[in-house]
């Protein structure tokens, strides 16, 4: 037991050893604003036009309002 504990604990530090690099590959392409999404999305709701980031906000908040549990219940 007492020779088993230390290892284990050399084992267990040592996996932390064995972690790839975390970088970006050539494929990575950025995220784009929510508003700019690709028209004929069949996410997008009716009548929204890409880029519209007005229409985006109005969209947006009126959706919040129709989960804010306050406004359901008065």
């Amino acid at each position: 037991m007492r020779i088993a504990f230390p290892m284990i604990a050399a084992a267990l530090l040592l996996a932390g050893c064995g972690e790839k690099p975390q970088s970006i590959n050539s494929s990575y392409k950025p995220d784009q604003k929510a508003w700019q999404a690709a028209p004929g999305s069949p996410f997008n709701a009716a009548g929204y036009k890409a880029g519209a980031k007005g229409a985006w906000d109005t969209q947006m908040r009126d959706r919040n309002q129709a989960q804010n549990e306050y406004n359901k219940v008065n």
